[in-house]
């Protein structure tokens, strides 16, 4: 299964639409993963229309369309936890990785997970790419797919899962 996964489009705000060449990938996609900050409810309806099965949070510049703040879903025999990371740039990977342990478990954290396989946190945010681990916890940030300010690029990131195994790939123009 592949998994398209992106975030901080800010269209109209930043950027007047989504690249043709995520729009690509994410139609290509068998899932689609949005960390939030779509920035307008058009955008999100085009999301909508381009992802054949779409996963997605509210991000602190998004109108209240009711898209939760933090959502997890399995494919592949992955757990993903995604939620678009708002707060402190200097806290974000902790903050991220205690929303990680607080909607999916953790081993280190004591509490027992009733699946099998792993648990990746997905969130957005900063505009920064991240993929690495941090005190057990995958996260991955992909960037902004449009190159919206911070960002110095347009970025974002698919993920291949079979079976619990991930791997990730990071695309970027």
């Amino acid at each position: 299964m592949e998994v398209a996964i992106l975030g901080d489009t800010h269209v109209p705000s930043r950027a007047t639409r989504i690249p043709d060449w995520v729009a690509e990938r994410v139609r290509g996609a068998d899932h689609v993963i949005h960390t939030g900050d779509f920035d307008s409810e058009g955008a999100y309806e085009r999301m909508r229309e381009l992802a054949p099965a779409l996963t997605a949070v509210a991000g602190n510049m998004d109108p209240r369309f009711s898209l939760p703040d933090v959502t997890t879903v399995e494919l592949g025999g992955v757990a993903f936890v995604v939620t678009h990371g708002t707060g402190s740039r200097r806290t974000y990977e902790q903050r991220v990785v205690g929303v990680v342990r607080e909607h999916a478990g953790d081993a280190q954290s004591g509490i027992r997970v009733a699946r099998e396989g792993p648990t990746v946190g997905v969130a957005g945010h900063t505009h920064a790419v991240v993929d690495d681990t941090v005190d057990g916890v995958r996260l991955l940030n992909p960037g902004s797919a449009t190159g919206a300010a911070p960002a110095d690029r347009t970025t974002m990131m698919t993920a291949e899962v079979v079976d619990g195994d991930l791997s990730v790939a990071l695309h970027e123009r």
